[in-house]
């Protein structure tokens, strides 16, 4: 399962899409009422026309990039796995295909056991915390209920680790970067303070610059931790890797550093050329493509930069591929 994306680029499905994922309540976790009003009577009205327009930067023949990079995943991962023993479903937590339609097609074909992966590498509330969510919803109706497997999270996992080193080298090649930038998705501090074990988060570097049981499931540090393993996976000097996080909505604060202050900092020290990584997404998808391989690379250049380059997502690469079904395996 992935996040979703609009049905088409018209204005009224982008509103369509907007109304429904804003108005989850792991993603604006505010009272139902504020969070009502916000969404249909600021958000959704004045913001769907403009997604749209930037919707349609990213559509191409196929549709939706992030829709038919799952798609393709799927195709890839049926071939590998045993038709007797695996029905393989896809779907969106919101818009089409929906996560209901999904489960019916498992229930219909009576599955024992039921492996639910959502498509988003560090654990948050937000994202995987949401897909659950709404899998229970669903599931606690039926008469039979099966097994069924959450995989919470999965970016340690060394064949995910491996897929983004070969698009990293396929990318760079022999070239070297002033900097290496790794963007992620941003949540807002509450949501962070939210899910701390005991008040261990503090939201800071130093919190964050090691893995134990009191931050497993702490966001941020699941990003730092991200950033080590792959930094370390493809030999990155440290002192040229940096974290940043993006897609800020609201006045509120949000987990720092935030993307484009770090864009501009970069260029402000004379770093020239920027390789830049998106590794909380595995489809490229308006948060990358647009936003951050159009957008923060004009940021950057405005700034002094000159060259900014964008290591596209996972998509279908064969080995996130291998990983998909080893996660399937191991769990099923």
């Amino acid at each position: 399962m992935n996040l979703g994306t609009p049905d088409s680029t018209a204005v009224s499905d982008v509103r369509k899409y907007l109304r429904e994922f804003l108005m989850d309540g792991r993603v604006i976790d505010i009272p139902f009422i504020s969070r009502w009003f916000l969404v249909n009577c600021i958000i959704a009205p004045f913001r769907a026309p403009k997604s749209a327009a930037e919707y349609r930067k990213l559509w191409t023949d196929r549709g939706s990039p992030l829709l038919f990079h799952t798609e393709d995943l799927k195709d890839k991962l049926v071939k590998q796995l045993d038709a007797q023993k695996y029905d393989v479903q896809i779907a969106m937590r919101y818009q089409s295909p929906s996560i209901e339609d999904g489960l019916k097609a498992l229930q219909a074909a009576n599955v024992k056991k039921i492996i639910v992966l959502p498509l988003f590498p560090q654990y948050a509330s937000a994202t995987n915390g949401s897909v659950i969510d709404k899998v229970m919803e669903i599931v606690r109706g039926w008469q039979v209920i099966p097994d069924i497997n959450y995989v919470a999270r999965f970016m340690d996992h060394p064949l995910f680790l491996e897929a983004w080193k070969e698009l990293a080298e396929e990318k760079k090649g022999e070239q070297e970067y002033d900097a290496y930038l790794f963007s992620y998705h941003g949540l807002p501090e509450r949501q962070i303070q939210k899910a701390s074990c005991n008040g261990f988060c503090q939201l800071n570097d130093t919190c964050c610059s090691k893995q134990v049981p009191a931050n497993q499931f702490c966001y941020r540090s699941q990003c730092y931790y991200t950033t080590r393993l792959l930094a370390e996976k493809l030999e990155l000097p440290m002192d040229r890797v940096h974290t940043s996080f993006q897609s800020r909505l609201g006045k509120d604060p949000w987990v720092k550093p935030y993307t484009e202050d770090k864009i501009k900092e970069l260029a402000t020290k004379g770093m020239k050329k920027v390789l830049v990584f998106s590794p909380a997404f595995v489809a490229d998808c308006l948060e990358t493509t647009i936003e951050v391989g159009e957008e923060y690379k004009e940021v950057f250049k405005e700034a002094g930069g000159e060259q900014w380059d964008l290591v596209p997502c996972l998509n279908s690469n064969d080995t996130w591929v291998d990983c998909v079904k080893d996660l399937v395996l191991k769990n099923g």
